[in-house]
């Protein structure tokens, strides 16, 4: 079933004036700004703030509202959109293995997508892993050098499925693995829930948020803003004070904070305690 979403609302929130046909440009041009405009970033959770993956809510959120979100919430969302233009869209479902142990073998707490009737056959979308996010689809091909905007990309053939990997300063880094088994909703809720509430989810205990622009990318951890230039050197800055915490969310990041208690708190807290 096809969503009902204000397409055009989304459009101006990424800068997007093009095409509105099924196309691999449509798509590639659209996967290059998201990332731009809609940060990555998990304050609701840490809030206390319930994440519904409801389209209208979904909508309001990250649209309309000027916020950003994580994984479920933001490949929701372009599922939606790219579904209402008319692409064939599946999603998907991954395991994490971005700075963890190689074997470790983690809960499926990640959602991609599937684009299917392209030219050159189906293609992987990812607005939502953060610090690396995709700034472009992948052809769904393994051991195919791809390069983006941004990094270069692989998927490395595993039994039963991928393993995407990234070339960070000429070393290939597994991201996540994944299989072609179809995911609904209600699969995503329960994953959803459990980055909400379990003990050992990596969001609950600390600010953690990202943000692509042309030539660089910006990744916060508390109140440690690093700084990836595109090919070229990083840099980190720490945050010394609430204030400036909140620039760097609202200015370098582009996310409207929530309004309501707590926020001030949270900042607050967050230099506090580093």
């Amino acid at each position: 079933m096809i969503r009902t979403i204000d397409v055009e609302s989304y459009f101006q929130r990424i800068g997007y004036d093009g095409a509105r046909t099924p196309t691999l440009a449509t798509l590639q041009a659209i996967h290059l700004r998201h990332p731009q405009a809609i940060a990555f970033e998990n304050l609701d959770p840490l809030l206390k703030r319930p994440i519904s993956l409801d389209s209208q809510a979904l909508e309001q959120k990250l649209v309309h509202g000027g916020r950003g979100g994580w994984c479920f919430e933001q490949n929701w969302l372009l599922a939606d959109v790219l579904r209402s233009l008319g692409f064939h869209v599946t999603g998907l479902a991954a395991r994490v293995m971005w700075n963890g142990p190689v074997d470790a073998v983690r809960p499926r707490t990640h959602m991609l997508l599937r684009i299917d009737d392209l030219d050159g056959g189906p293609y992987i979308a990812d607005v939502g892993f953060g610090g690396l996010t995709l700034t472009a689809p992948l052809r769904l091909a393994a051991e195919v050098e791809q390069a983006t905007p941004h990094e270069t990309f692989k998927l490395v053939e595993m039994p039963g499925g991928f393993v995407l990997h990234a070339l960070v300063r000429d070393l290939w880094k597994p991201l996540y693995s994944f299989d072609l088994q179809a995911q609904i909703l209600q699969d995503y809720e329960v994953w959803n829930w459990y980055l909400e509430h379990h003990s050992s989810s990596p969001f609950l205990n600390s600010l953690v948020a990202a943000r692509v622009a042309p030539d660089r990318r910006y990744a916060l951890l508390n109140n440690r803003l690093s700084v990836h230039h595109v090919r070229g050197s990083s840099e980190q800055i720490t945050l010394s004070s609430a204030a400036e915490l909140r620039a760097a969310l609202t200015e370098t990041l582009r996310i409207r904070l929530p309004e309501g208690a707590g926020v001030a708190e949270l900042l607050e807290r967050v230099t506090a305690s580093q």
